[in-house]
């Protein structure tokens, strides 16, 4: 399985005050977007997210977003090596993912660029 880089998530309580700050900070502009009732917004490194305190709990217990090259093969790779799939392979707005439990515990959200099949 091929990283590609990792990407660092934070919940925030102010979408347009963070992402005015991320902007100015990294020097790019934020790509956003709508999923599952939360706004969020690609800054750089950081994925800001904002929305229903029901919906940031689950999310705060992703560690970390992995880019991949291929979710599939993040798929085989972590099953062989004892991780435990909590949802996926799934389509995104920006390619696919999927959630998986280390066996350590931690919790990480695994993403590709590729257009779902389906």
């Amino acid at each position: 399985m091929e990283i590609l880089g990792t990407t660092l998530r934070i919940c925030v309580d102010d979408l347009e005050t963070s992402v005015f700050f991320y902007e100015r900070l990294t020097g790019t502009r934020a790509q956003r977007f709508e999923r599952g009732g939360v706004s969020v917004a690609a800054v750089g490194c950081f994925l800001l997210m904002s929305g229903p305190e029901a919906e940031l709990e689950i999310l705060r217990k992703v560690t970390a977003t992995i880019a991949v090259k291929d979710v599939d093969e993040a798929l085989t790779t972590l099953t062989d090596v004892g991780a435990h799939i909590l949802a996926g392979p799934v389509p995104t707005p920006v390619g696919r993912n999927l959630i998986a439990v280390h066996p350590d515990g931690s919790v990480f959200e695994y993403v590709d660029r590729k257009a779902s099949a389906a």
